[in-house]
């Protein structure tokens, strides 16, 4: 099924995209679209507190040289109506609703942190409307560590606070001179818009999803094998906030799983801080 023609013009960049809307139970969701005007579109899940600015333009970029990539704000965040759902099971729901409003009724997903638990759930619960899925610095349900998000976040925006520095820094990336380095040419690359640029997330959503985030660590362990579809999953070696055993662990207990060799000295970002082989790897497992 292809997408209305208003939302199908192809656009150049992420620094030029327009933001669009589409509605949702009379509920606008924001959304830009990149590359190509045909194929299997391939939808972006963002991680917690993200919003359409907070992805890499490199990897935008890189992926939509060969796919449609379509990045989106969940429900109350950003430019998106509505109030924040505080369980990872509504904004699954919200995000097939999503597609489907576009008018497709096949996609690949890309999920990141948040947005691989989203999408894990969305594969389970819907798996007809999915293709292929990208898992990137994620876990599984009941995963090790993924409960301790909530008060790690709040200590390193703490520490941002404290020594004013964006707590990203903290966050995704190695303490090291190396990962330093990364995080601000990371950091620069996030200011490259400078036009229409999307609104930070409330302090409301924000608590709803980690509230959401909470709940899913202190899940019972989900049973991965309903998930039945080709799955790349990737992540650094060096991931604080989703520990990046639960990569591994994902890898193996998915049937159909295929793991990315853990980027060295990177965190929670690694597809980020290595965009160039990430999205060599990623368009080469989607095209296979």
């Amino acid at each position: 099924m292809s997408a209305p023609s208003d939302s199908l013009t192809p656009t150049p960049s992420s620094h030029d995209a327009p933001t669009r809307s589409v509605s949702v139970d009379s509920v606008d969701f924001a959304y830009r679209q990149h590359g190509p005007d045909d194929g299997i579109p391939l939808i972006l899940l963002n991680h917690l507190s993200a919003v359409l600015d907070n992805w890499d333009p490199r990897v935008v970029d890189g992926l939509a040289t060969r796919r449609r990539v379509i990045t989106f704000d969940n429900r109350g965040v950003g430019a998106s109506g509505g109030s924040t759902p505080d369980t990872i099971e509504a904004m699954a729901r919200d995000t097939a609703q999503f597609i489907r409003a576009l008018g497709y009724d096949r996609v690949d997903l890309l999920g990141l942190s948040m947005g691989g638990f989203i999408a894990q759930v969305v594969a389970t619960e819907e798996p007809d409307l999915v293709r292929k899925m990208i898992l990137a610095g994620t876990g599984p349900a009941g995963g090790p560590g993924i409960d301790k998000v909530t008060s790690l976040t709040i200590k390193d925006i703490l520490k941002g606070l404290l020594t004013r520095k964006d707590p990203k820094q903290f966050l995704f990336f190695t303490d090291t001179e190396h990962g330093r380095r990364e995080a601000r040419a990371f950091l620069d690359r996030l200011k490259e818009r400078t036009e229409d640029r999307d609104s930070t997330i409330s302090l409301t959503s924000f608590r709803a999803q980690l509230k959401a985030i909470r709940r899913w660590g202190l899940q019972p362990p989900a049973d991965l094998t309903r998930i039945s579809q080709p799955v790349l999953v990737a992540n650094g070696e060096s991931d604080r906030m989703v520990p990046s055993e639960n990569t591994l662990d994902l890898a193996t207990r998915l049937p159909r799983g295929e793991l990315v060799p853990l980027y060295p000295d990177a965190g929670h970002v690694g597809i980020f801080q290595y965009h160039d082989a990430f999205v060599a790897q990623a368009l080469g497992f989607l095209e296979s």
